[in-house]
């Protein structure tokens, strides 16, 4: 039986969740930002606060609590309690949202993600994936490729999968220069690529669907693996091949201090915004994944009397705050990126003061405050 939860906080401490062997290289950044040993050369993700698995897996992938038992297995005992009476309404005991560390110790394949419509239709999936990057480190000159710059039509892009042209393919994409702070919103359907050199957390839809349009010189089957499972001819039909326009990029495009860091079409699936120094900041309720960013601080919680749990650096921990409940990080006192905090629950009313942090949390429940459809609630540094 999964352990039961008393009323309050129950901090459990989360180890690293880094799927072994992916296709691409990585890992280093996420050790060093962790402050623990690499887990070796081909971990370039870490699967924060997960409920999501790998493609083709029955397992890997979930977050682990510390009675060995999957998050995934917890919140499915008490769906509410976790993610609120108006998200299980719509989603049942998925929280629609799954968030990464990923660390691009090269530069990544081009590939695709299909929409909501298409993965229904297809791969009977109920969502596709739209996504989101938060850049937190770059080396000088980091690029990230983003839509293609023309028109490019199917037979034209299938001639240069069948052939692997990564050339044509990169070429014909926008590449873009990002530095720490820097957004991109990467709706599903529109081809991309991170480049080597960056660390990121992402945000995206709670799927991992991927088609992979280059795949020559990366450890994976393209040919068997690299099509969703249903062939490329059916798979290429998920491509956005219209041209994305200089205007329509830059509104892909933010930095996290700016108001809204993800243009409007994001908040159907997620949003995000900023909180650094004094200002204090109400949560909404839902299911959230935070990260301290800077600093340290002391998370505490409740209505009178107030309870309290120290943030320290590298300390990762996941939470279920009772309905009713608030809570408030303090005391930040430098800005060391080397700083995860991870609660996950339903925290009403929780504020948020003088620190660097960051959280993504799911569809706010109460209904003073309800977003749309799928929308995750916000992130916050």
């Amino acid at each position: 039986m999964l352990g039961t939860w008393s009323v309050g906080v129950h901090p459990i401490a989360l180890p690293s969740n880094q799927p072994a062997d992916r296709f691409y290289l990585g890992g280093a950044r996420i050790a060093a930002f962790r402050g623990t040993a690499a887990a070796g050369d081909h971990v370039p993700e870490d699967w924060i606060a997960s409920t999501t698995t790998v493609a083709g897996c029955d397992d890997l992938g979930l977050t682990l609590l510390d009675h060995g038992h999957s998050l995934r297995a917890a919140i499915a005992t008490d769906p509410t309690a976790w993610l609120g009476s108006y998200h299980t309404a719509k989603y049942g005991a998925d929280p629609a949202l799954l968030v990464k560390l990923l660390d691009a110790g090269e530069r990544l394949p081009v590939h695709v993600h299909p929409d909501d419509a298409f993965a229904r239709q297809h791969l009977s999936c109920r969502t596709g994936k739209t996504e989101s990057w938060i850049i937190l480190e770059a080396e000088q000159g980091a690029l990230v490729h983003v839509g293609f710059r023309e028109d490019v039509e199917q037979g034209r892009l299938a001639s240069w999968v069948a052939e692997q042209d990564r050339d044509a393919m990169l070429s014909a994409l926008h590449g873009v220069e990002v530095r720490a702070g820097d957004t991109v919103y990467v709706p599903a359907g529109l081809p991309h690529a991170i480049g080597a050199g960056i660390f990121l957390l992402e945000l995206q839809q709670a799927a991992d669907l991927s088609l992979l349009l280059e795949y020559a010189r990366f450890a994976v089957d393209g040919p068997r693996d690299g099509h969703l499972g249903i062939g490329f001819d059916a798979a290429l039909r998920c491509v956005q091949h219209e041209a994305v326009s200089p205007a329509q990029l830059d509104q892909l495009r933010g930095r996290w201090d700016d108001d809204h860091i993800f243009p409007a079409a994001a908040d159907e699936f997620f949003r995000a915004g900023r909180l650094a120094g004094d200002l204090d900041t109400m949560l909404a309720p839902g299911f959230a994944v935070l990260a301290v960013l800077a600093g340290s601080g002391r998370l505490t919680w409740g209505t009178i009397a107030m309870a309290a749990w120290t943030c320290e650096q590298g300390r990762r921990s996941l939470f279920r705050l009772a309905p009713g409940r608030c809570a408030s990080v303090a005391h930040c006192k430098s800005y060391n990126v080397d700083h995860r905090y991870e609660p996950g629950g339903f925290a009403p009313g929780s504020s948020w003061s003088n620190s660097a942090c960051c959280s993504v949390s799911t569809a706010q429940t109460t209904s003073s405050a309800r977003p749309s459809p799928g929308c995750c609630g916000p992130i916050w540094w």
